[in-house]
């Protein structure tokens, strides 16, 4: 499948007669203007640009020969994105910055002061509206989701169509509100918040961070990888970046345990539940099926303000509401929790404690209640068909010079379930798709008050460094009550160590070996769960 979605992308890159030139003169839409001059924009690092918006209000025409009136200075801007970069309509991130390159904070649209923001070039998504319809019902519901507006980009004269201007996530006071976290703020409460985490690829920004002691799912090798984001890695002492692994670790061993559902010693003291409640039928709702596991963020503020780890914001929809034509997207029935099973070969799955959490009682019973509640209110069918109708009638010329921009109504982007030949036919699709996904939800919802999480795998042992010198590791996944064996040889066949005990936490487990004296220079071992052989080896002593 990876073969034929490269081949999709790169033969629609050359065919040059998708694309026409505009001459923007007015819209109903604010104006961006970026020059560049003659400058390549790259992805990373940025480089210095002008921008120009003209924005005279709503309700208002914007005149391409108007003055400003919203922005007019220096900015930074880089290509963004991962996959999406292969598309001729890029992404940008930008900053907005004074002469000398420092931040320059501004309000932009209305949204609170801030210098660091994202240009989404819908491309894939023909609606236009993915992105912008499912950050404003997340909107509706929790404490933060990035405010948006529509406008239309031109660069260095080239009209580049639609654009959705966004919000970064990011810690600050208007956006995910933490309490700032200084780089020597080492112990105490100060030490315990804020952080801003993600579970993403590694492409298109920081890549520091660590990954999970454990799989996805039975019989996967891979790890999800966590991501210190906001703070960036090179603004968080080590401390801090130890402090954060170490509490979703904990979090995670509590999840692997039996007792994880426990009112009082189970996961309930480490999140908060209602939001990854939200969380998640958000993403059910929308069928996103990068949820969970790709562009996936959660944050916590230092103790004495909420000593509870949080679900979100929510980001990046383009592959929602029916707009993906792999592991079972198109269909509007279907839960992205089951994405394991069902794209088990992916390589990037759904860590384990997600779709466990649904196993307690607790948790399956309020979110069969916060659906029925969001549905008679905030995302009842006349609320939705109302923001989708607003966002759709604010398109309505705009989206006709973009598709004379990029002419690719009526062809194959990936990943495409659906091809619709006019505008029109992309936004009934979706509505139609979100009708349908909405009606089995409220037939369905009762399955997330019964769900079964696959079983945690044990994955394979590590016995390293070897060679060895001074001490020897071996490292394994054991569960809780096991009696635990570790058995070491010489080349002789003579006993050399032994190692027994039982396993107290379901996870990641260790034995050291330290050698007092040298009798060889190679080793066998064998490692025991519960009598039975579960791993064995040939090490080598330096």
């Amino acid at each position: 499948m990876k073969i034929i979605v490269r081949i999709t992308v790169l033969s629609f890159i050359f065919c040059s007669s998708l694309r026409a030139q505009i001459n923007l003169t007015d819209s109903n839409l604010p104006i961006m203007l970026i020059e560049t001059n003659n400058q390549a924009i790259e992805d990373e690092p940025k480089i210095t640009a002008m921008m120009k918006i003209i924005d005279n209000g709503p309700g208002n025409r914007n005149q391409i020969t108007d003055p400003p009136f919203g922005y007019e200075g220096f900015i930074g801007i880089e290509l963004r994105g991962a996959s999406s970069q292969n598309f001729l309509k890029k992404g940008y991130g930008l900053e907005t910055r004074n002469e000398d390159g420092s931040n320059r904070n501004v309000v932009l649209f209305g949204m609170p002061k801030e210098n660091d923001w994202v240009l989404h070039g819908p491309f894939s998504d023909k609606s236009l509206i993915r992105n912008a319809l499912a950050y404003k019902l997340a909107g509706e519901v929790m404490s933060y989701a990035p405010r948006t507006q529509f406008c239309e980009l031109i660069i260095n004269g080239n009209y580049r169509g639609v654009y959705l201007f966004t919000e970064k996530l990011k810690i600050d006071k208007g956006r995910v509100d933490l309490d700032k976290l200084d780089i020597d703020r080492n112990t105490g409460d100060d030490l315990t918040g804020g952080y801003l985490i993600k579970i993403d690829k590694t492409a298109g920004g920081s890549t520091e961070g660590w990954s999970s002691s454990y799989a996805p799912m039975p019989g996967a090798s891979q790890r999800s990888f966590y991501q210190y984001h906001s703070p960036s890695p090179d603004k968080m002492s080590p401390n801090q970046r130890l402090y954060i692994r170490n509490f979703i670790t904990d979090f995670e061993d509590i999840m692997a345990s039996e007792n994880f559902a426990d009112s009082l010693n189970g996961y309930r003291n480490y999140i908060e539940p209602n939001s990854f409640i939200d969380f998640i039928l958000l993403n059910e709702m929308c069928k996103n099926v990068d949820a969970y596991r790709l562009s996936t963020y959660l944050h916590k503020d230092k103790d004495s303000v909420d000593p509870l780890m949080k679900a979100g914001p929510v980001w990046d929809f383009n592959l929602g509401f029916g707009n993906v034509d792999f592991c079972a997207g198109p269909s509007p029935q279907g839960w992205v929790m089951d994405y394991n099973s069902i794209c088990p070969e992916d390589g990037y799955l759904i860590q384990f404690w997600w779709p466990k959490l649904l196993e307690d009682e607790y948790f399956g019973r309020e979110i069969v209640n916060r659906w029925r509640e969001l549905r008679n209110n905030e995302w009842s069918d006349s609320r939705i068909e109302s923001c989708i109708n607003n966002l759709v009638e604010g398109l309505s010329e705009s989206q006709v010079r973009n598709f004379t921009r990029w002419s690719i109504l009526g062809e194959y982007i990936w990943p495409n379930a659906f091809i619709g030949n006019t505008y029109s036919e992309e936004v009934e699709y979706l509505r139609g798709w979100l009708t349908d996904r909405l009606d089995w939800m409220d037939q369905s919802i009762e399955e997330l008050n019964q769900y079964q999480a696959p079983l945690l795998v044990r994955t394979e042992a590590r016995v390293y460094p070897n060679p060895f010198s001074e001490s020897l590791n071996f490292e394994f996944f054991g569960f809780e009550n096991e009696q635990v064996k570790v058995e070491v040889y010489n080349q002789l066949g003579q006993l050399v160590f032994l190692e027994e005990q039982e396993v107290l936490t379901t996870g990641k487990q260790s034995i050291i070996w330290m050698p007092q004296s040298v009798s060889t220079k190679l080793y066998f071992y064998r490692i025991f769960l519960d009598q039975e052989e579960y791993d064995k080896g040939i090490v080598f002593r330096q």
